[in-house]
This record gives C-alpha cells, structure tokens and sequence, in this order.
C-alpha cells in the first residue's frame, strides 16, 4: 500500500506489518496485550500444558480482574487466582487486583495505555473502544491471544474501512450513545463485519473523549472489527498526563503531540469500502426494544414499558461524564418504589471523582445501590442479574436475550434516560418529566 492515499488503519498496518505468510493473513506487531480473569486464564492454562509459558515483554501486557470482583464463588475465585499468579510469576507490573481494579476498557485508557497508531489485542469484544485514540484495536480468541502473550503478534486481514460521516450537531438531550445507537440501526448487526468503522465529522469533533469511547465501544455490535476516530487536540488534552512534561516528556507542548498525531490521519483521498453520511441533527433520545441491538425506536414514540431495575456503568457508559448526567437528572428525587437501582463507577478513580463532586451521595439520596467497578452485571455474571421475565433499562452495549440474567430483558439507552427511567419507573425522558436538558 505504499505511495497510495492511506487510512488511518491502513496506516497502522503499515508500520506494524511483519509478515504475510499466505493468502489474506497480515501478521502484525503488537504494541499492547490487555487481559482479563474471564478469557485470559484459559490461553495461560494452554501456554502452561504445552510447555510455552513465557511473555513476549512484560512491560507490554496490561492485566485487570474486572468482570467478577471481588470473587462471588469457587469458579470465579480461580480465575482471579490463575491470572494473578501468572502476572506474578512473569513481573507483569501492571495488573490491576481487587481494590486497584476497574473495568478494562475504561481503566486502560485513563491510566494512559493507549495512543494513537497503537496495534492493541484482548480476549474481549469490546476491545474496539480503544480506537477511540486512532488506535487499531480488536477483540480476538483464545488461540490468537495466546500468540500474543507469547510472541507480540497478531495476524488480521487486511483492512477494510468503512467511513461513517456523523454531521450535524446534536440536541442538548442526545448523547453519544443515542448517536451510536442510530448508527447500527442504520446499518444492521451485520453491516460493519470484517470492516473498521471510522467515525468522523462535526459530531465525532465535538465529542469527548468519553463520548468517543462510548461510539467505538460499540463498534462490535455492528459487526467491525474495531471502530477508530482521527486523535485531534481532544485527544492531546485527554493523554497530555502521561506524554507531557510531567509524565513521560515526548512532546514539549501539546501543539508539538497534535502535529505528530496528525501522520495518522487518513488521507483526504483515501479510499473506503463504503461511505455512510448521518445527519445527527435529528437524533432522539433512543432505547433498544428487542433482542438485537439494531431494533432501536424513539422513547417518545414508545408504549409505557415497566422496568424492574436500572443499571448505570459498564465500558460503555460508567465513565465520569456518563455519571455526571444521571446525577444532573436524579438530583433532588427518588427512583420509583418498584424499581431497583444499581450503579457502579467503571474505575476508583471515576468512583473517587463522583465521591468528590457529590455525585455518589446524589445517587445514594435517590434510592440507587452504589457497587464497586465491575462488569459483572453487564453479562449476567453478579451485581445485578436480573430473574426471568424481569426487565433492565441498561446503559451497557447488548440487549441478547438472557444477556444480563436468564429470560430478562434489557433495553439500552444512554445514562440520562436510564436515570429518568428510574424516576418514572417506565421508560421515559428526563424532557417528558419535565427536567431541564443540558445546554
């Protein structure tokens, strides 16, 4: 591909390109290998019985016990045991245990593990958030994350991009979430497989680097292998800690970082397997009603629909800004009698931060449970599985039948919903409760 108008994956494979071995098989250099208790464990185990348990380099591999803790029985505590003690044995200095630990794909950005033009492998789905920083990131198997842990390479095929032009500007009462909902409704849970979405345009722009993390994150459900955004000064501003002055001291000033983060930048004349352009202007706050996380319709235009608990936190939306919003709604009321409310910081340091800003009082004061970061609800793992025929308003990322509790329903929508949800009691708006949108 050299000499042509590039992408920014293409790009990417490019400088981390090492071999083709045969017909559509890219082997690339990995730049990190994030791991956690629920996958990592098995590719240990297999490393151990064939005699391999090595780490291509320790200082590359990022470790966090995140989707059950603390342990809830036997089962879970093993995996928490086999992962830690394997981080032990190999000097894998950052791994994150209980009472350090938070949701992987939030944790890993903010302790600042990811950057732009990074090749990133996980035994997790939603490793596709990472691309939020320009980073080419992905989900992978066993086999492929063994490979990883054990030689630093990952083999893909070549990529194929999608462009999804977001334009316009959003309604004071529409999130990212709402944005990304739109998206894979738009294009189907198969519209993106085997391609890189690449977010872009005056909405994409305008997000935060949470709101960014939040349109990637669900990437996955439209199929992609990862979704991906070009880093801009936003993305200076959220790494500016670690790649300033006071962290590692790569760049003198931030406009230096923004011009080398710019190489990345897909070219004007780079070529995309397809070209989606939304006008976000017309977006409504939106919920899932199926089992599919394209059945998404207007909460406006729904029927009452009861709901048995709600849920905020998850990789998706637990992150501070996330919480910000369901606190702006909850401030001052009471969640309906009938419901339960759970809500869990996706790290200590988004728990510590909304402990600060008197947010975790303002949860506590409207009825909600305040759990530590953890995904396990998310998946029907602990902290909040829902019992047969139940209902969840959800801010997590799939709504497959059983997905949080055998024979529950989950319908996803963003933080602010999801809190007016509990104040109702069915599912609404902060707007049809009367409570003032951001401006």
């Amino acid at each position: 591909m050299s000499g042509q108008p590039k992408t920014l994956v293409e790009k990417i494979f490019d400088t981390h390109l090492i071999d083709k071995p045969f017909g559509e098989a890219w082997v690339l250099r990995l730049d990190m290998v994030f791991c956690h208790e629920i996958t990592t464990p098995v590719a240990i185990n297999d490393l151990v019985s064939r005699g391999m348990d090595r780490v291509f380099d320790p200082t590359r591999i990022k470790a966090v016990i995140d989707h059950v803790t603390p342990a809830k029985d036997s089962k879970t505590a093993l995996q928490g045991k086999i992962l830690r003690d394997w981080a032990r044995r190999h000097g894998i200095k950052d791994f994150f245990d209980v009472g350090r630990n938070g949701v992987c794909h939030a944790l890993f950005p903010e302790k600042g593990f990811v950057r732009p033009g990074y090749t990133i492998i996980m035994g997790d789905s939603h490793t596709c958030t990472h691309g939020a920083f320009g980073a080419f990131a992905a989900g992978v198997g066993t086999t492929d994350l063994e490979v990883g842990i054990l030689k630093g390479v990952c083999a893909f095929k070549p990529p194929r991009t999608m462009r999804i032009n977001l334009n316009g500007k959003l309604a004071p009462d529409v999130s990212a979430k709402d944005v990304i909902l739109t998206v894979i409704a738009t294009i189907g849970v198969a519209g993106a497989t085997d391609r890189v979405m690449e977010f872009g345009g005056p909405v994409v722009d305008a997000l935060s680097m949470e709101g960014r993390m939040t349109l990637c994150n669900m990437a996955v459900e439209a199929g992609a292998t990862s979704g991906i955004c070009m880093p801009d000064m936003t993305t200076v501003e959220y790494l500016w800690p670690f790649i300033g002055p006071e962290g590692e001291a790569r760049y003198g000033t931030k406009e230096e970082a923004l011009e080398d983060f710019k190489k990345w930048w897909s070219d004007p004349d780079a070529s995309y397997e397809s070209v989606i352009d939304i006008d976000c202007s017309t977006i409504r706050p939106l919920s899932t009603v199926g089992y599919k996380p394209d059945q998404v319709v207007p909460i406006e235009k729904m029927e009452k629909i009861w709901v048995d608990q709600v849920y905020i936190g998850s990789c998706t939306n637990g992150r501070i800004e996330d919480l910000r919003e369901a606190a702006r709604v909850l401030k001052g009321r009471k969640i309906a009698d009938t419901v339960r409310g759970i809500v869990s910081p996706a790290t200590p340091a988004v728990y510590a931060q909304a402990l600060q800003e008197g947010i975790i009082q303002i949860f506590m004061d409207a009825g909600f449970c305040v759990t530590n970061p953890t995904c396990g609800a998310c998946l029907g793992m602990s902290n909040g599985v829902l019992a047969e025929g139940e209902v969840c308003a959800s801010t997590t990322n799939r709504n497959f039948y059983g997905r949080m509790g055998k024979g529950g329903m989950v319908h996803l929508m963003s933080p602010a919903n999801a809190a007016a949800t509990a104040i109702a009691g069915y599912i609404t708006t902060p707007e049809a409760l009367g409570i003032t949108s951001k401006v």
